[in-house]
Order: C-alpha cells, then sequence, then structure tokens
C-alpha cells in the first residue's frame, strides 16, 4: 500500500512565536490559528471532518482530542492525538493522508498549540525520559541538553567534527530568519565566533546551538488530491512518508552517531520515487545544531561522518546551493512546544506554493523534510512536492 499523491497539503496558518504567553492559552491559540487555516485553504469549518492534534504542555493528558474538538466546535468522523515530540507534525501528515485514503474523511485539521510556562522557583521537574531516571539522572542525563551532547561529543571523536562546522548551521540559518518577519530571532546575523563565545551550556554545546523554548502555534489542512486542485494555492502533495523509533532514553539508542533518520528517510524516499539529489530544499528539525548534521547524514544528503564537511562547504541559507530550514529553523524561529516541528512542515508547504516572500527558493517544487522527537528517539521523513 502506498498513500502518493492521494492527499495534499491546501493551506496553513502559523502565529508568530513569542518569548511569554502574555495571557494566551493553547486552546486560544489553536482555535485562532485553525481559523486561519481554514480559510487560508479556501475552505468552511463545515467542510472539515478530520481532526489531527497534538499535546500541550500543562494540559489534558487524556481525551484531548476531544477537548480541542469541543472548543472548536466541530464534529470529526476521524480524530487522533499524535504524539511524536517534534516528529509529531510530520506525523500528522501521513495519518490525515492515510485517513484520507482509507476513506475515513476527506479534509483534515492539524492543529498544535503551546505557551510558555517560567518554572516555579522551588519546582522539581522529572527527570527525562522517567523510565530510566534511577540510571540516567544520577550521571546528569536530565532533559534533552545532555543527550544531544553526548551525541555531539560522540560524532566529534569518531568523525572529527569540529565546533566551527557545528556553529555554521546556526549562522546560515539566521540568515533565513533575518528574512523571515515572524523569526523571534531574526533581527540581526550572527558569526561563527558569536555561536562559540556564546556561553557553554552543555559542552560542547553553546547557547546559540540550543533552541529557545516560546509561545506559538501553527495549523495545516490536508485534504484528497481531488479537492485540492479546487483549492486557492498551487497543489503539495505528500509523494512519500516514512516512520521509525525504538528506544526513549539515549542510553538504549544502537548508535549515538547513526540516528534512526536513516530507515525514516528511506522509507520516505522509496514511496516518492525520487532521491535525496532530486531535493530542491531540506527542512530537517534543529532542536541542536548536530541534530542538523546528523539528520542530513542519515537521510543520504551526505555519507556518514561527512556531515561536519557538508555544512561547511555548502550555503544553507536559501539563496545558497542547498537551501536548509529556510524559515531560519527553531534555532532562530523559536520553539513553541509541538509547533516548532510544525514550523518546518509549514516552512516547506510555504516555499513550495512560492509564498515564501523575500526567502524563497528559487523553482523549488520539491522537497525533504524531517520531524524528530526525544533524543532522537523518534523520526518521521516527509517528501513534498507540487502537482
Amino acid at each position: 500500500m502506498s498513500i502518493k499523491g492521494k492527499a495534499a497539503i491546501t493551506g496553513f496558518a502559523e502565529m508568530s512565536p513569542q518569548k511569554d504567553a502574555e495571557g494566551r492559552t493553547p486552546l486560544g491559540i489553536m482555535a485562532t490559528v485553525a481559523r486561519e487555516a481554514i480559510a487560508d485553504a479556501g475552505l468552511e469549518k463545515k467542510d472539515i471532518d478530520g481532526l489531527l492534534t497534538g499535546w500541550a504542555m500543562g494540559e489534558y493528558s487524556i481525551l484531548w482530542p476531544s477537548v480541542v474538538a469541543e472548543y472548536l466546535h466541530l464534529q470529526p468522523r476521524y480524530f487522533n492525538q499524535v504524539e511524536l515530540g517534534g516528529a509529531s507534525a510530520a506525523g500528522m501528515v501521513w495519518r490525515a493522508a492515510a485517513a484520507i485514503d482509507a476513506g475515513m474523511c476527506h479534509t483534515v485539521l492539524c492543529v498544535v498549540g503551546d505557551t510558555r510556562r517560567v518554572s516555579t522557583p522551588g519546582r522539581k521537574l522529572p527527570p527525562f525520559p522517567p523510565n530510566d531516571a534511577e540510571f540516567d539522572a544520577p550521571y546528569g542525563l536530565i532533559a534533552a541538553n545532555p543527550g544531544y551532547a553526548l551525541i555531539a561529543r560522540r560524532h566529534m571523536a569518531e568523525f572529527g567534527t569540529t565546533p566551527q562546522q557545528m556553529a555554521k548551521v546556526a549562522v546560515d540559518q539566521r540568515k533565513n530568519a533575518c528574512k523571515n518577519p515572524a523569526a523571534i530571532f531574526g533581527a540581526k546575523e550572527i558569526t561563527i565566533d558569536d555561536v562559540l563565545n556564546s556561553r557553554m551550556i552543555v559542552d560542547p554545546l553553546h547557547l546559540l546551538e540550543i533552541v529557545s523554548p516560546c509561545t506559538g502555534g501553527g495549523a495545516f489542512i490536508v485534504t484528497s488530491a481531488e479537492q485540492a486542485k479546487r483549492g486557492p494555492h498551487r497543489v503539495v502533495s505528500l509523494l512519500g512518508a516514512g516512520e521509525a523509533g525504538g528506544h526513549c532514553s539515549i542510553t538504549h539508542a544502537q548508535s549515538l552517531t547513526t540516528s534512526l533518520v536513516k530507515p525514516a528517510a528511506e522509507s520516505a524516499f522509496k514511496m516518492a520515487g525520487v532521491s535525496p539529489k532530486d531535493m530542491h530544499f531540506v527542512q530537517p528539525y534543529d532542536c541542536y545544531t548536530i541534530t542538523v548534521i546528523v539528520s542530513l547524514e542519515d537521510a543520504g544528503f551526505c555519507k556518514k561522518g561527512e556531515g561536519g564537511r557538508f555544512v561547511e562547504e555548502h550555503d544553507l541559507s536559501y539563496k545558497g546551493d542547498f537551501p536548509c530550514n529556510t524559515h531560519g529553523g527553531q534555532l532562530s524561529f523559536g520553539q513553541p512546544g509541538l509547533a516548532g516541528g510544525m514550523s518546518h512542515v509549514i516552512e516547506g508547504v510555504r516555499q513550495l506554493m512560492g509564498r515564501g516572500g523575500e526567502r524563497q527558493v528559487k523553482n523549488a517544487t520539491i522537497g525533504y523534510v524531517n520531524g524528530n522527537g526525544g533524543i532522537m528517539s523518534e523520526q518521521c521523513s516527509l517528501i513534498l512536492a507540487v502537482q
């Protein structure tokens, strides 16, 4: 079975990330971007019969799709919660396409929203992940930073990847952000020295190599290929999708330097019948600079171990020879919860629709998007194209 070309993304909306919640709630954000995405697709709320959403920090952990449907006054025939961390939004695309192909529904709203919450003084956060806390936490593996630092340090040891090469990812993506009015860090370009002179958070990762949590949200509409032709924008079809998982704690990963992006991307390219060299841009999840380097290697854009040199030798800006995260990536756009991962999907669609503005990639008709959850734990790759 293949869902190649069976569905398309026809509209989207995105809230500009903000550092503070400013009285906003996840449901309020979701209502706003949902309304705007439906209108952008040239549809009305009555046309929506499918709903996919993701969990919002601090909200209900169960019945969330029903809470969202009730709040938005929707009566979906197909609805679910997709919880794959940063891979959730990418996972929504193919799940919506599969549901449409199966006849469960014909038009799916995919929506997420979250607010940044300041930690209460003295509040103790649980170690991440909780199932291995007694083995991980005593050695400093608490939350994501140390896990990605281990990946970066191991990549440096195995392949000679340098701090300068990792820093260049942040530098080039900041150039893209400076052309994105919605980016939270889009006011000023940075240099490799700026990155390496920023505060060390977890060796070898500096402040400017790590995403900044914020408030925001996003939504997009997935509909049948036939319905998409009647929309107001260029039809952006799903050509291929692949997903892979297998561990939660980084201590259970089979390798620190070869990730589950590899099988996910291989499946997506196989379904689409194309190869990495055919892509006009890439939008890989970028919670850290090392994430981009490992993802590009495992997706097949360069050989294993050559990612550092690859990003060093190529221009990753929107006008370069290898456009990467043309919205600035989460490193410069911001990471509003699951909407951070959704920003990669939306930017891919935006570029293919020709709506990139100053950062539009010239003649872009096909691109690669990847979502990443946990500490390289959950991966979903997509091939999107204009048809």
